[in-house]
């Protein structure tokens, strides 16, 4: 079986080619790779303090990358948040509940010092798996 490595074209850049994939289907199985707010076209990072844009910005980000791979979230089985202060969890919460209805998928919530730049709040990851029968 071969991957299908999916590149959204906001990914980080190396020598002007993505860093890495979106995501990468395997099987049924999408690995998700974590999702920050991004960069609008003037570089800023879109949300810059405001940790429910940025989350907004976030799960809008997986939903497209989801839908690339022919899924959606109710397909998500498992959704790891790396977040730089505790106090967040409550506001991503409430934003998760706009995208992700219950019952919600396994996830894990982390504290983390920083991301990748400073002014990213708030970093999403997930696996999700297609074809499967009803999660209710």
């Amino acid at each position: 079986m071969t991957n299908r490595h999916l590149i959204s074209g906001k990914e980080a850049k190396v020598d002007g080619k993505p860093a890495y994939s979106s995501a990468v289907v395997a099987g049924n199985t999408i690995f998700l790779a974590g999702a920050v707010s991004g960069r609008d076209a003037a570089g800023n990072v879109i949300g810059r303090g405001d940790i429910e844009a940025q989350t907004v910005a976030v799960f809008e980000s997986l939903e497209e990358t989801l839908a690339s791979a022919g899924a959606t979230f109710a397909d998500l089985v498992k959704i790891t948040v790396f977040a730089t202060k505790l106090e967040y969890r409550a506001k991503i919460g409430e934003v998760r509940a706009r995208y992700i209805a219950a019952p919600p998928p396994a996830s894990t919530f982390v504290v983390v010092a920083s991301l990748a730049d400073p002014d990213f709040l708030v970093e999403i990851e997930g696996i999700a798996v297609t074809g499967r029968a009803s999660r209710a």
